[in-house]
């Protein structure tokens, strides 16, 4: 699986997981639900700012981000 792709569906579970909406979370990093969608289906990657964000927006880890023990 595509690296991008993987990110995106953990994107998607952590958002699911803190109860959020992808207008919502869209809103919180000043984008379009449009765009954020994009991150989720992994066609856009994500800059190092917006990892670190969405993470502490979910309270998980880059390293749960990105699967990696």
């Amino acid at each position: 699986m595509d690296i991008a792709k993987k990110i995106g569906q953990n994107l998607k579970l952590a958002r699911r997981d803190a109860g959020l909406t992808q207008k919502e979370v869209a809103a919180k990093m000043l984008m379009t639900q449009q765009q954020y969608s994009r991150f989720e289906t992994g066609v856009f990657e994500l800059n190092y700012a917006q990892i670190l964000a969405l993470c502490a927006l979910y309270g998980i880890t880059p390293n749960e981000l990105f699967d990696v023990t």
